[in-house]
This record gives C-alpha cells, sequence and structure tokens, in this order.
C-alpha cells in the first residue's frame, strides 16, 4: 500500500526485453536506502517489484498486463518518473490509500497556469467518470491529489481538474508535464467499493 506522496523523481536508465514484459532499471538513490529483495515500489503510480538494486538504483520486472494498461509502455531511458517507497507500518498516511493497481490512462487536455498554481484538466475514460467527485481523492502519475473540478454526468468527453501547488509541481514530475501527455490514473478503492456494491445491487434486487 502508497499514499501518493511522492519521495523522489527517478530516471530510467535501462530498459529491457524480459519475456513478452521488459525490465526496468530506474535511478532513485533515495528510494533505494532500506531496500530489499520483492519490496513494492511505486513508478509513476505503477506497483513493481524490486528483483535487483545498486547504492544508487533498483530494477524491476514489468508485465505485459502492465504495459498495456500504462504509460510505461514504451518507456526509454532518461524518462523521469515519480517513485513511492510501500507504506511502512505506523508510518503517516499524509495522502490516500494507493494501491498501485492502475484502471488505465488519462490524456492532459489543458495546463492553466495561475499565480499560485497550476490547474491541469485531464480527459478520462467514460467507465472512469462515475468513480470521480469533486473533493474526492484521485491518484495521478501515482502522486495522490485532490479533483478541484469535474465534468458533469454524461458529458460525451469527460474530464477531471486538479490543482497544483508550487511544492507538488517540484517534487513531483508534473512541473514537466504538458497537454497530450498520458498519466497513469487510479481511483479512490472506496469509489470502486461502493461501484460493485452498488452494481450487484441492481442485478440481484432488494434482500429479507
Amino acid at each position: 500500500m502508497f499514499t501518493g506522496i511522492i519521495e523522489e523523481i527517478g530516471r530510467i536508465t535501462a530498459v529491457e526485453p524480459s519475456g513478452d514484459g521488459v525490465r526496468l532499471t530506474i535511478h532513485a538513490p533515495t528510494v533505494i536506502e532500506g531496500v530489499r529483495h520483492g519490496d513494492s515500489t511505486a513508478v509513476s503510480g505503477v506497483c513493481l517489484t524490486v528483483v535487483d538494486w545498486t547504492d544508487e538504483a533498483f530494477t524491476a520486472d514489468v508485465m505485459k498486463q502492465t504495459l498495456d494498461m500504462s504509460t510505461l509502455d514504451g518507456a526509454t531511458p532518461g524518462r523521469h518518473v515519480n517513485v513511492e517507497r510501500a507504506l511502512a507500518s505506523g508510518g503517516r498516511l499524509g495522502g490516500h490509500i494507493v494501491q498501485g493497481h492502475i484502471d488505465g490512462t488519462g490524456e492532459i487536455l489543458e495546463v492553466r497556469p495561475g499565480d499560485k498554481w497550476q490547474v491541469v484538466r485531464v480527459g478520462i475514460a467514460a467507465d472512469i467518470a462515475p468513480l470521480v467527485v469533486d473533493k474526492g481523492s484521485i491518484t495521478l502519475d501515482g502522486t495522490s491529489l485532490t479533483i478541484s473540478a469535474v465534468s458533469a454526468p454524461g458529458e460525451a468527453s469527460p474530464w477531471l481538474e486538479v490543482s497544483l501547488i508550487p511544492e507538488t509541481l517540484r517534487a513531483t514530475t508534473f512541473g514537466e508535464r504538458r497537454a497530450n501527455d498520458r498519466l497513469n490514473l487510479e481511483t479512490d478503492i472506496l469509489a470502486r467499493h461502493v461501484e460493485r456494491l452498488a452494481a450487484f445491487a441492481k442485478t440481484e434486487g432488494p434482500t429479507r
């Protein structure tokens, strides 16, 4: 489990074929501290398992299904990624509960700079739209953010907006993001559970 509070901006240094997936090596000297084989690490919101490491980098395998669903597909050396270690027992939950199991990707439609913050509008899939709510939580590229605006129900091209403070722009890859960039997206786990329960309620009818 993660919190969506990014610890470090890492850099992909190697991408090697591995079966139908790839093996990524990521330079992230802060996150490497105390790492052990099999540890979970979120890379731009995707939960990966550490299989090897050095003093400044770690290596993880990414299977084809993950590549198909995320922006790690087509990753090349030099790309910056948001990195977070799994939440330690007793640690502070500074963001919200993040699993690292993304729902898919969204596309930045617009970046609007402000005096002290930056508003980013992200286009989302129609099946994601019911799971996002104004003032609710969303994880974009592994970053726990508060939704500041959403499209109306039934809108043909749904979207959400987040407002980013200078610290978020500095500490994450959002400082580099531009229109048309793709982002990994994970909705709030509570919203997903409610949607599933509601689906069963509709099919099964009232219970005695």
